[in-house]
């Protein structure tokens, strides 16, 4: 029970709630279609019930992610993904929107699409949430998934398209939501069992290899941004 009032622990449920919300913009959207043909006293039902379905399924991969980080060299594997994902978060693809979401005008139909949907597109949050959590202390590790999911959904379902318009006027948030997955990536391979032999296992490498992860993800993600934006147009 001590453990839940520590700082290390508040923290971790701070950075799987920012995780959920800048990784989570996708679920909202895809709930939108999935739910848009149903009656409307019956989209509320559709919206709860198909939201309520995804996080089940996402807290069974995350608990099977928090076994699987435990074996050598696959927490190296999940950094390497934040670091991928994170430069995403900075310097996103043109992607052509979510045509293929099939909407249905009945409810259970609607709810499995969204549950399908949002598992095809929850392996990135898996890794994150599954690495943020390894920092809250293994006797709580599930506790904190939960947890931090459970105060995700009403900011995901209800407060999203606040959250997307705050990221469009204030793009800082974005960049910091890519420096975070980097810093969970830096310490995440910290404490890969291959390395834990070779790496000084104290708070000072522990932070160094985060901000060193985080500036990576920030340096990568610049160059993509810079290497994709237009020329200048030449004077005439």
């Amino acid at each position: 029970m001590e453990e839940l009032l520590t700082a290390h622990f508040w923290v971790a449920v701070g950075q799987i709630i920012m995780i959920d919300i800048l990784l989570g913009g996708d679920n909202a959207v895809v709930i939108a279609l999935a739910c848009r043909r149903l009656p409307p006293a019956q989209r509320t039902k559709g919206i709860i019930w198909g939201t309520v379905g995804a996080i089940i399924l996402r807290v069974i991969l995350i608990a099977f992610a928090l076994a699987l980080l435990q074996v050598p060299y696959l927490k190296l594997v999940g950094a390497l993904l934040l670091i991928w994902i994170g430069v995403k978060l900075i310097a996103p693809e043109d992607e052509g929107g979510h045509g293929d979401i099939q909407s249905s005008d009945r409810l259970w139909a609607a709810v499995k699409t969204v549950i399908v949907a949002d598992l095809v597109m929850s392996v990135d949050n898996v890794i994150a949430i599954a690495g943020a959590a390894q920092g809250a202390g293994e006797q709580h590790q599930m506790a904190l998934v939960i947890f931090g999911l459970l105060v995700s959904i009403p900011i995901i379902v209800w407060g999203s398209q606040l959250v997307l318009k705050l990221m469009d006027r204030f793009p800082i948030i974005i960049t910091a939501g890519g420096m975070l997955l980097g810093w969970i990536a830096g310490t995440m391979a910290h404490s890969d069992p291959a390395l834990v032999p070779y790496l000084p296992q104290d708070k000072g490498w522990h932070y160094a290899l985060g901000i060193a992860g985080a500036l990576l993800v920030l340096a990568i993600g610049k160059v993509v941004q810079n290497r994709r934006s237009p020329p200048p147009a030449s004077a005439a």
